[in-house]
C-alpha cells in the first residue's frame, strides 16, 4: 500500500465532534503509515489538542475570510506541493484553500467534508466551491448526502457518506456502581445525562426544562462546555434545580460518564450529522432519548434502538426520559440493540477504511 500525504484544514475555534473527528481519523491515518498534518486557526482548541494525538499541526490566520489568510494558505500550498490531497471541513478553510489550489493551477486535489445539516446556499460560487473546485465530497450521514443532491443538485456518485466511526472495543458497557464512585456521583438514584458541546441547537434547554417535571430523585449530568453555558446555569438557577444538576465541563474521556448514567438524552433541533456522543452513548448499551435531526435517524431506529421524540418538545422529551427511567426491561432492550447497530455500522476501522479510498480516488493513487 502506498502512502499517502493528506494535508487537514479546519479554520473552526471551536471544539466538538467536527474537530475531534479530524484528529481521530488524522491518528488513525498515521498509524496506518500514512503523512498527516493539520492547518487549524490560530488560537484554535484543535491546534493546542492535536499534540496530545500525535498529530502535526501548524497554526495559519484562517479564521476568517481575509487576505491575509488567503496569502497565508497560497504560500503553504506553494511549498507543500508532496501533499496527495488537502481535506477540507469548514466553510472558511474550503474557500481559502479552493482559491489558493485554483491560483497555484490546482496542483493537488481537495475534497469538502459536511459535518452539519445546515442548508447549502445555492449560487454560483457555491456551486464553483462543491463542483469545479473539489474532487470529492464527504457528508456524515446519508441524510446530509440526499440534501446535497436534492436540494443542491449535486451529483450523487461525487459524494460518500461516511460517518465517524468509533472503536466498539474501548466504549463498551462496564460498571455504573464503580463508575459513579471513581467521578463522585452519587449511588442509587436515577441519573440523566448529555455529553455535547454548550450550544443551542443541542437541546440543553429542553432537557432542563424536562427535569423540571421528573422525579425529585432524578439527576442531570451535562458533559461538555461552550457558549450557552452561563445561559444554562441561569436556567438551572431560575428553576431551583441546582441541588440536582451537575455542570461537568470538557472531559479527556467521556467513557466513564457514559457508563455511570442510567438514561442518555440528545435532544437537537438542528446542524446534526451523526454525533459520535451518540453512538458512543449507544455503544455503551445506554438507552437513548433523542431526535430525528440530520442523520441521527440512521442511529435512532424509534422504538428499536432509542425512543424519539419531536424536537424542543419538552413534554414528549420528559415522558419519553420517564418511560425510560420506569421501564428497564425496555431500558435494556433498546440499550443492547443499539450497541449492535453501532458496533456493526460505525466502526472505527470501516470510518478509516471508506475515508481512505476517499483520499486514493481523489489522489489518483489506487492502492
Amino acid at each position: 500500500m502506498r502512502p499517502l500525504s493528506i494535508l487537514h484544514t479546519e479554520s473552526s475555534l471551536g471544539w466538538g465532534g467536527q474537530e475531534i473527528r479530524i484528529l481521530s481519523e488524522a491518528r488513525g491515518m498515521i498509524a496506518r503509515g500514512h503523512e498527516v498534518r493539520v492547518i487549524g486557526a490560530e488560537g484554535a482548541r484543535i491546534v493546542e489538542e492535536a499534540p496530545a494525538w500525535g498529530v502535526p499541526v501548524f497554526a495559519l490566520p484562517i479564521a476568517k475570510k481575509r487576505l491575509i489568510g488567503l496569502k497565508c494558505m497560497l504560500e503553504w500550498l506553494k511549498r507543500e506541493r508532496r501533499a496527495h490531497v488537502v481535506s477540507t471541513h469548514s466553510s472558511t478553510d474550503a474557500w481559502l484553500v479552493a482559491i489558493a489550489l485554483f491560483a497555484l493551477g490546482r496542483p493537488m486535489p481537495m475534497v469538502r467534508t459536511r459535518h452539519i445539516s445546515a442548508p447549502v446556499r445555492r449560487d454560483a460560487l457555491t456551486r464553483w466551491l462543491y463542483t469545479r473546485a473539489t474532487a470529492r465530497i464527504v457528508t456524515t450521514g446519508e441524510a446530509l448526502k440526499d440534501e446535497l443532491v436534492k436540494h443542491n443538485g449535486f451529483r450523487a456518485d461525487r459524494i460518500d457518506s461516511i460517518p465517524t466511526g468509533i472503536d466498539a472495543g474501548r466504549f463498551a458497557p462496564g460498571d455504573r456502581a464503580a463508575a459513579r464512585a471513581a467521578l463522585g456521583l452519587p449511588a442509587g438514584v436515577p441519573l440523566v445525562g448529555i455529553v455535547a458541546t454548550l450550544r443551542s441547537w443541542k437541546g440543553h434547554r429542553h432537557l432542563v426544562e424536562a427535569l423540571n417535571g421528573l422525579p425529585a430523585k432524578a439527576q442531570l449530568v451535562i458533559v461538555g462546555d461552550g457558549p450557552q453555558r452561563p445561559a444554562l446555569e441561569a436556567l438551572v438557577d431560575r428553576l431551583q434545580l441546582r441541588a440536582r444538576v451537575r455542570f461537568a465541563g470538557n472531559q479527556a474521556d467521556v467513557l466513564p460518564w457514559l457508563q455511570a448514567l442510567d438514561v442518555f438524552v440528545l435532544p437537537s433541533y438542528a446542524n446534526e450529522g451523526v454525533p459520535q456522543a451518540l453512538v458512543q452513548a449507544m455503544l455503551t448499551a445506554l438507552p437513548c432519548v433523542t431526535t430525528h435531526v440530520g442523520s441521527i435517524a440512521e442511529l435512532a431506529i424509534a422504538e428499536r434502538t432509542a425512543l424519539v421524540v419531536a424536537p424542543k418538545d419538552v413534554e414528549a422529551l420528559r415522558a419519553a426520559i420517564r418511560r425510560l427511567l420506569e421501564d428497564r426491561d425496555l431500558a435494556g432492550a433498546l440499550g443492547r440493540a443499539a450497541r449492535e447497530h453501532c458496533a456493526k455500522d460505525y466502526s472505527y476501522e470501516r470510518m478509516l477504511d471508506r475515508m481512505e479510498q476517499v483520499y486514493r480516488e481523489a489522489a489518483g493513487r489506487p492502492a
